[in-house]
């Protein structure tokens, strides 16, 4: 009869979390090209969209603090050392936990899709990268005492630790993306207003003279 330790069962729910993630991701996409085929489409698109902003930051920094305790959790109560890639995914993500939780309080949707989603995309490149090392038979770049193309846990045959990571810079990315600044559409509705007040003006300086 197998035991089933605490780790493990932490390790199994994040990596039904990172599944879950990735459905999301998925559906998001599909739902994106989808709006792209009619006007119906992408106004319903719109509506979408308009649904999740008021959550996308604070569902993107939960993300990104769970997936920060995940790496924690790893390093110091499992006994596991990160590897460079591992370090370099860390960089990425750490800062975000912080920053997304600054601007989900703060409500700055516009900053954060134009400075914090660079970390998330750059994120899910290096852990798309170090995915790849463990499954494809290659010279590793990667100089430490730490293998990176080494999986140190399994989950369901295929979700290693850089599959967590891709999930969570994943799924924050698509919210982040997703998400509409409200001060942008108020630049808009004020600059629609003065361009209709000049025109008002324009109107009553120069009267179109009535035809016989």
């Amino acid at each position: 009869m197998a035991v089933i330790t605490s780790s493990g069962v932490i390790n199994t729910g994040y990596a039904v979390l990172a599944l879950v993630a990735d459905v999301l991701v998925l559906l998001a996409a599909i739902a994106f090209i989808y709006s792209r085929t009619s006007p119906s489409a992408r106004e319903w698109w719109g509506r979408v969209r308009d649904g999740i902003t008021p959550f996308a930051l604070q569902i993107a920094w939960i993300v990104a603090v769970l997936a920060t305790f995940g790496s924690l959790f790893l390093q110091f109560f499992e006994q596991l050392d990160p590897c460079e890639f591992c370090w370099f995914q860390r960089i990425c993500m750490y800062p975000l936990s912080l920053l997304l939780g600054i601007a989900a309080f703060r409500g700055d949707v516009q900053v954060a899709k134009r400075y914090f989603i660079g970390l998330s995309l750059v994120g899910a490149g290096l852990a798309i990268y170090h995915y790849q090392l463990e499954h494809i038979p290659q010279p590793t770049v990667c100089g430490s005492l730490v293998p990176c193309n080494v999986a140190v846990i399994n989950i369901f045959g295929f979700i290693t630790v850089p599959f967590l990571s891709m999930a969570a810079f994943l799924l924050i990315s698509t919210l982040l993306l997703m998400a509409r600044g409200r001060d942008t559409d108020d630049y808009d509705n004020e600059d629609l207003e003065v361009i209709e007040g000049s025109v008002e003006i324009d109107s009553d300086d120069n009267p179109i003279p009535a035809t016989v």
